[in-house]
């Protein structure tokens, strides 16, 4: 077949989209760095993902050219990666083209010598910028080789030192005060108006609310409890939620959430769901359990595959342009609605201008308080209005073209949605969602769990091929104590404990206290990457001190706790230099210093008092109980008759009570 290249054979779809494209592109792998070496060419290493805009733009503009393809494939050797597939390269080269640009983002193009090590790179390239890299690149290569393996050697050390945890040896000391400050600090860039962090782009970032969730729990503090709210408004307001269809793009490109990238990524969808959860179980704010209804809505219709596994994600794009299949024109509007398109054009802010390049973006344009006695109705009413239009818009949207799945299913996702099920379960007690959750992990045990409690990172087509990195480990035990806590069943905290051992084994740097990205097991790059700081999803690094930590707990293993605790002591000072990067950290500091509950629950209506307790809001808790005594935590630990609850803070137990309100006073005391 015309154009066909050895991407042909892959899974992934970001690597389809490419396989027939003229350039002769070769996945990462032995063949095409040994056929680089053999004929001393640089290597191209192209890095993107399947709902990456701007990737599909280069693909379109460049590597389906073929005078451009004719010049790569003359003088390079030609490696396309799915970042999400394999983050461990992408973490490389992302380094490598941060320090010679200054920036970074996909899709992401690095030339390389031979031997896999970076000497330039950058990103986007138009045309005609690309076409005069490529020439000059190759000219310069033949002409003073000596240049490159010089630029090598800066960048391999650079990347080195980007990677390089010197451990702190001293006690620790996680102080109030730390606390403070950091909070001082995060709430210089609190965008008061419009929720979020000032400025555009905005993303929706949870790893960033959640630990001012749990420090309102512990300080009463109304001005961050204020800022969580209104950025939590603001999001399921905007453009950004899909007001049809349920769940979240990825960001905004303006300050008000208005208009998205368009691309939907299942990481966003399940954090967000976790954080909506935990908010609701604050106030009980009807928008926030609508959200969670409205997106795993969406993820159960769109992303859920007959197996059990979440796909990962839609494309920003469909029928060739972005957004296209999200956005309206009002005449659309009023010819589908009739009667009750006044009133729905006017809460979703739908105009004959538009509020996008001529067309709308549904976002929530009035109160709907005030858009009810305007039209003298009660809210009931306006409500089933606008879900009847809702439902309209959405059934005629379904004719559309869709923007493009990416339908491999990826363990570390998959993680952060089944937490997420777990999450809204315990919120909202529907079991549906438990049941999703466990039929998830049922799908995850069957296919990418191995005897020796290792991991696949992928799956498709029937096949796992990629041997899991520590971000899909620690993800997935995060998911398997939160499903334990919901469920008492011991089959899930065992398996938490022992790939935590498999990880600590396998991953662990004693020399630095802190975990590599990849396995000792595993193919060996030009560098071992340590990943720390938390941006859209949690550090590996810092998930892994979380479950450390809660593992120590339930297992009363001094040795996890104390790992979790020098792994915080290493990046303390980064954290309180930047407390925006390191979210996930600073909501492990905070239990550090506010020690959790270990509530244990026994006797009858074990599950009853469980729900009373995941129905709260109770940060500062790790549940455990049910009749089987073999878990540390519950051993000597003995019922009555009645239901009997323990009340414990680093093992030492109060007087064990009958009630959940005595156990809530001694946990309030």
């Amino acid at each position: 077949m015309k154009n066909t290249n050895h991407l042909i054979h892959e899974t992934s779809p970001y690597l389809l989209q490419h396989a027939k494209n003229p350039v002769n592109w070769y996945p990462w792998g032995e063949e095409a760095l040994n056929k680089a070496k053999k004929e001393n060419k640089l290597l191209l290493i192209s890095i993107g993902y399947s709902a990456c805009h701007w990737c599909h733009v280069m693909e379109e503009e460049s590597f389906e050219n073929e005078e451009i393809a004719k010049i790569m494939n003359e003088n390079y050797v030609s490696i396309k990666v799915d970042r999400e597939e394999r983050p461990d390269i992408d973490m490389i080269y992302m380094n490598a083209v941060q320090i010679i640009t200054g920036n970074g983002g996909w899709p992401l193009n690095c030339f390389a010598l031979p031997d896999g090590s970076p000497v330039y790179g950058g990103t986007y390239f138009k045309p005609d910028q690309w076409k005069y890299v490529l020439e000059n690149l190759v000219m310069s290569y033949k002409t003073t080789p000596e240049k490159f393996n010089s630029a090598a050697d800066d960048l391999k050390k650079g990347i080195s030192q980007i990677n390089e945890i010197i451990p702190i040896k001293e006690d620790s000391d996680f102080s109030f005060e730390n606390v403070i400050n950091s909070v001082i600090q995060l709430r210089k860039n609190f965008d008061h108006t419009n929720g979020g962090t000032w400025g555009a782009p905005k993303f929706p970032l949870p790893v960033s609310y959640l630990p001012l969730l749990r420090y309102y729990y512990h300080t009463g503090d109304k001005d961050v409890i204020k800022h969580v709210k209104l950025s939590l408004q603001k999001m399921a307001e905007g453009g950004i939620y899909d007001h049809l269809g349920g769940g979240f793009a990825r960001y905004s490109v303006d300050k008000q959430w208005l208009v998205p990238h368009f691309e939907k990524m299942l990481y966003d969808n399940a954090q967000l769901v976790s954080l909506y959860a935990d908010a609701y179980k604050l106030d009980q704010n009807q928008d926030y359990k609508n959200v969670i209804q409205e997106t795993l809505g969406f993820v159960e219709r769109d992303m859920l595959s007959p197996e059990g596994g979440f796909y990962s994600s839609y494309d920003a794009d469909s029928d060739g342009e972005e957004g296209k299949f999200y956005v309206w024109q009002k005449e659309e509007v009023d010819h589908l609605l009739q009667e009750h398109s006044e009133i729905f054009t006017e809460l979703y802010g739908i105009s004959e201008k538009g509020n996008w390049e001529g067309k709308n973006i549904l976002t929530i344009s009035k109160n709907k308080k005030e858009l009810a006695d305007q039209y003298n109705i009660s809210i009931d009413q306006l409500h089933s209005i606008t879900e009847d239009s809702k439902k309209t818009l959405f059934d005629f949207r379904e004719q559309r073209v869709k923007p493009s799945l990416d339908d491999k299913i990826l363990t570390s996702w998959n993680a952060l949605m089944l937490k997420a099920y777990v999450k809204a379960y315990s919120a909202l007690h529907d079991t549906k969602y438990l049941e999703i959750a466990e039929h998830n992990f049922d799908f995850i045990e069957k296919n990418l769990i191995q005897k020796d409690f290792s991991l696949y990172r992928n799956y498709k087509n029937g096949k796992a091929t990629i041997h899991a990195f520590l971000d899909d480990y620690a993800l997935f035990i995060d998911a398997l104590i939160e499903l334990y806590q919901a469920t008492f069943n011991e089959k899930y905290i065992d398996l938490a404990k022992n790939m935590s051992d498999f990880v600590i084994e396998h991953f662990y740097d004693s020399n630095s206290s802190m975990f590599y990205y990849t396995s000792s097991k595993e193919e060996q790059l030009i560098a071992k990457s340590v990943e720390i700081n938390d941006n859209v999803i949690p550090s590996s690094n810092s998930v892994m001190a979380q479950n450390l930590f809660k593992l120590g707990h339930f297992f009363i293993n001094k040795d996890y706790i104390q790992k979790a605790e020098q792994m915080l002591i290493n990046v303390k000072g980064k954290m309180l230099k930047s407390p925006a990067f390191f979210g996930n950290w600073f909501d492990l500091m905070i239990q550090f210093i506010y020690k959790p509950y270990e509530v244990c629950i026994l006797g009858k209506h074990v599950h009853k008092i469980r729900e009373k307790f995941s129905s709260k809001y109770l940060p500062n808790i790790l549940l455990a109980g049910g009749k089987s005594d073999k878990l540390p935590l519950l051993e000597n630990r003995y019922a009555t008759v009645k239901p009997t609850i323990y009340v414990c803070q680093n093992n030492v137990c109060q007087k064990p009570v009958g009630s959940v309100q005595e156990a809530f006073e001694l946990i309030n005391n």
